[in-house]
């Protein structure tokens, strides 16, 4: 976990980071994803415990350029998981309501109860890295947004939240084969908008948000890993290998049983 996890107080620059590595992968390809097969059993019994004891949850972010894989790294590693106890949830623009209230008010509804797994596709970082690129507020609101952003992960941590935080990390060059493949394949077409190549030419943009706000906010309770995501097997394995060593840290126990009447006949 060390080798992906972001310190805090680290200085990042993302441009120096490998989107290609396989450090600390078990063998190849295929070792690698026979051992996230592994993994994802393992994630399968913790959530188990973890939703039996129901007294602990964690919070998985999510966050990439487009065509990094937060959608494909969400099946494969939770491909075996209880349905019951994961949710996912995205965040598109906010509704007139959402607007209404602080950044914050709707990412909080979506936070995970005791005993839950949540999975945020996209996230309150939105509102520094979008809302920065974009300009859709002036610098002093976004900016002090990280200070906001890093209370509200401890107030989820004071209420038994585990909160871990992924940047799925590709190449420009691999972002552009992705979205070629995309029109190159009829069955993945729809996956394609115009608007994905407005925002590859905001890239820079993109990258110096993401190293600020990763830099601010990668905390010791609510770190950020970022994953080398040019060989999706390797992505898969290794978010799936700080989910499962993560989970394995929280030691969720099953409760103790009830002690029955010993002559209980069920008729």
């Amino acid at each position: 976990m060390k080798t992906w996890r972001i310190a805090p107080g680290s200085s990042v620059s993302l441009d120096s980071l490998p989107t290609r590595s396989t450090d600390g992968a078990p063998g190849g390809k295929k070792a690698t994803k026979a051992a996230l097969t592994e993994l994802t059993q393992q994630i399968s019994d913790l959530q188990e415990r973890l939703w039996a004891e129901h007294k602990q949850s964690l919070l998985v972010v999510l966050q990439a350029m487009d065509t990094a894989g937060k959608d494909s790294t969400t099946r494969a590693v939770f491909s075996g998981v209880n349905p019951q106890g994961v949710k996912v949830a995205s965040f598109k623009a906010p509704t007139s309501t959402e607007l209404d209230h602080d950044f914050l008010w709707r990412i909080h509804q979506t936070a995970p109860a005791r005993g839950g797994i949540v999975v945020f596709n996209r996230s309150h970082y939105e509102d520094v890295l979008v809302v920065r690129v974009k300009d859709l507020a002036p610098e002093p609101v976004w900016r002090e947004r990280y200070g906001l952003i890093n209370a509200f992960e401890d107030q989820l941590r004071h209420g038994g939240t585990t909160v871990i935080k992924f940047f799925l990390h590709i190449s420009k060059h691999e972002q552009a084969e992705r979205l070629q493949a995309r029109l190159d394949e009829p069955t993945k077409l729809w996956k394609f908008s115009a608007n994905d190549l407005t925002e590859r030419a905001r890239w820079d943009n993109y990258q110096r948000a993401y190293q600020e706000a990763i830099e601010q906010t990668s905390t010791k309770h609510a770190p950020w890993y970022i994953i080398p995501s040019d060989r999706k097997w390797y992505r898969n394995w290794a978010v799936g290998k700080v989910i499962a060593d993560t989970l394995e840290g929280l030691d969720p126990q099953y409760p103790e049983p009830t002690v029955l009447d010993p002559d209980l006949k069920i008729v």
